[in-house]
């Protein structure tokens, strides 16, 4: 399957957007007085999960964009 360049770009987007968004995200709920109660509180670490599964879908569809982008171009 060959994607075109314009669905290539968005997916790359998306993925460039997933690794700006989803960090700040982070800092963010690592800042937060209810992630803390001596170690990590169930707040926090679905958060964490949240953000882990977020970069990793965001890195899989940054990288087939990656891919349809090249493939477009031969």
């Amino acid at each position: 399957m060959k994607l075109s360049r314009r669905m290539s770009a968005f997916l790359l987007a998306f993925g460039v957007w997933s690794w700006v968004i989803w960090p700040t995200f982070l800092r963010n709920i690592w800042k937060d007085p209810r992630s803390w109660n001596d170690g990590a509180t169930a707040f926090f670490t679905v958060h964490l999960v949240l953000v882990v599964a977020s970069l990793t879908f965001g890195t899989v569809i940054g990288v087939l964009g990656v891919r349809g982008w090249r493939a477009s171009r031969s």
